[in-house]
């Protein structure tokens, strides 16, 4: 990983997430998971908010705008991070993430990739 511009950190080659795939990162202070769907990628908090449990050892939901936590079944928002279906009741942080040059890069909480 490394930094470049506008705030934004390089975290993996976009092929390291293929299409309708799940994968995680450690980036300094954090886990984030993206998710690769109908070529739109969608970055968030690694962690459900119910147990802490991985979300990227889960699964896309029916509709593949969702991602399912694989412990509690708690059910998450990809793109606001609000949970759907419980147990959890917080939702998990979403950060802006872009394609550059072939790159994956994560920008800060909240904003979207351009």
């Amino acid at each position: 990983m490394r930094d470049v511009d506008d705030g934004f950190q390089r975290v993996a080659s976009l092929a390291e997430v293929p299409e309708g795939e799940l994968r995680s990162f450690d980036l300094p202070g954090i886990h984030v998971a993206i998710a690769h769907v109908e070529n739109e990628l969608f970055a968030f908090g690694d962690e459900c908010t119910h147990e802490g449990c991985s979300l990227a050892e889960g699964a896309l939901g029916a509709q593949e705008d969702t991602v399912v936590c694989p412990c509690h079944e708690s059910e998450f928002d990809l793109a606001t991070g609000e949970p759907v279906k419980g147990p959890a009741v917080d939702p998990v942080p979403v950060y802006a993430v872009r394609v550059r040059d072939g790159w994956l890069e994560i920008g800060r909480m909240g904003e979207r990739g351009t």
